[in-house]
């Protein structure tokens, strides 16, 4: 169960403005929980504290930043089941899933803490000509000012932590606006971090309605706008930003390549392929869409994928044997089902699936889907697969690349020049080779191309972007 209600954080302090944001049970659609809404007063003071708390946050060592993230560690483990729970609740997300990713979510900030300690600069050699004989160059990296963050429905733990752990190993003082929909872990996460001794403005958590956040992409306190979701927002948003840093992680409609020489494999290739494809309702920008099997596997593969996915269980996300849970909501599965039905219309097939029911979408794959239906071009972002034969690997890696999108893709070989000449070709930021494009460890650098983003997340990269490089050039005699 949740607590009643959740206050907002301001300035790292728990503040129980009000109780005007409903939070769903999204299986049963009954109100879960209520949490307190942000005002545009109330973002604008946080930005202001955010300000007064730079020279605060540059000052707060490295090892005390070390032992923040290592605390939200401690805290997290001991309450992971409570975490589980809520992100099962406020999602819908399997109960298995979530525990996952209250692994992730310990996983980020472990990485967290032990970068945290070695953010380091570097001695250049300036000697390369007669007038520079005696000069040194030395670079370090500084924090580089309030962030603003604002993080998905997806993964609302996981997502969240990249954002917040790496900001925390960095020294920069965040803003952080966590999706509407599912703003409970994200508040739970400002309890822990509330019983740490980060400066004052460090940190505040506000969940605000879209259309009241202006303030986190326009205002120009801000010095970086990190922000993870659709690409028509996020797109938007980036031309709203003005001179601060945009780091976009967007959406993406992956393909994983199946080539002809994984006959004795399938059952591995299968299971990784569904899992892919439904894990979380396919809610994921790198969850599998697109499916491409080599033809001389291509009959087996699909007998065995259709199988499958008719075997994943549909139902309560409580329940440790559901495999699929709801949508986030009714209105996203309506429009799923339709771009399916248009599919359809035009020449689709289903071979497995495809019944909906509220915000219940069963586990659906199709053959046959042209290309310019939206289904195809468009990211799914629900528990819909396409199958599609190819004969020659080249043109296979040029179907993938026909996308306005470039997150990331999937390619089972076992052929050498195969897997390279994929990760020379493929215009993603990451090539999986012998899984699914849905692989990610926390500090692996993450991100796309394309209409899927710009940057690079994962810890190490994420702090890059939050930092500057600051130089000092000494003469040594004058």
């Amino acid at each position: 169960m949740l607590n009643k209600t959740y206050p907002y954080y301001l300035a790292n302090v728990a503040v129980a403005a009000n109780t005007d944001l409903e939070v769903t049970d999204k299986f049963s659609g009954e109100v879960a929980t209520r949490v307190a809404m942000a005002d545009a007063a109330a973002i604008d003071k946080a930005i202001g504290y955010a300000v007064e708390a730079m020279s605060a946050m540059r000052a707060f060592p490295p090892f005390k930043r070390q032992a923040v993230l290592e605390h939200c560690v401690k805290r997290f483990r001991e309450r992971y089941d409570e975490l589980a729970l809520a992100l099962c609740i406020e999602a819908g997300k399997p109960i298995n899933d979530s525990k996952g990713e209250v692994t992730r979510l310990i996983d980020t900030f472990k990485v967290a803490a032990e970068e945290s300690v070695r953010i380091d600069g570097e001695i250049i050699n300036l000697e390369i000509s007669p007038r520079a004989k005696g000069y040194h160059g030395y670079v370090k990296r500084v924090p580089i000012g309030p962030c603003s963050f604002i993080s998905p429905f997806n993964f609302p733990l996981n997502l969240t932590a990249h954002k917040v752990a790496p900001a925390i190993a960095a020294g920069v003082p965040f803003v952080l606006k966590p999706a509407s929909r599912t703003p409970v872990g994200a508040l739970i996460m400002g309890e822990i971090l509330a019983e740490t001794d980060l400066p004052k403005g460090a940190f505040s958590i506000l969940p605000a309605h879209r259309d009241g956040a202006d303030l986190f992409t326009t205002d120009e306190r801000f010095k970086l706008l990190s922000f993870t979701g659709s690409p028509a927002v996020g797109w938007e948003l980036k031309k709203k930003a003005g001179k601060k840093k945009v780091i976009l992680e967007l959406g993406g409609n992956a393909a994983a390549i199946v080539d002809g020489d994984q006959g004795g494999k399938l059952d591995y290739v299968v299971d990784r392929l569904a899992f892919g494809a439904f894990y979380q309702s396919g809610q994921s920008c790198i969850g599998v869409q697109r499916i491409l099997v080599h033809a001389k596997v291509y009959d087996a593969l699909r007998e065995k994928l259709i199988a499958k996915t008719k075997s994943l269980v549909m139902g309560d996300p409580k329940d440790e044997k559901t495999f699929v849970g709801p949508m986030i909501s009714e209105s996203e599965s309506r429009r799923l089902a339709g771009w399916m039905d248009s599919a359809v219309q035009a020449g689709a097939k289903i071979v497995a699936g495809g019944k909906v029911e509220g915000a219940m979408f069963e586990a659906t794959l199709l053959e046959g889907v042209k290309r310019d239906t939206d289904l195809y071009r468009k990211e799914a972002f629900g528990p819909v697969a396409i199958l599609e034969r190819f004969d020659d690997f080249d043109a296979a890696l040029a179907t993938v690349n026909d996308s306005d999108f470039g997150l990331q893709a999937g390619v089972f070989t076992d052929s050498l020049a195969h897997a390279h000449r994929a990760w020379d070709v493929l215009e993603v930021g990451g090539v999986v080779i012998n899984d699914v494009p849905s692989f990610r460890v926390d500090n692996m650098p993450y991100g796309g191309v394309k209409d899927s983003g710009l940057g690079r997340e994962g810890v190490r990269y994420a702090i890059e972007d939050m930092t500057e490089m600051r130089l000092m050039v000494m003469r040594e005699t004058w």
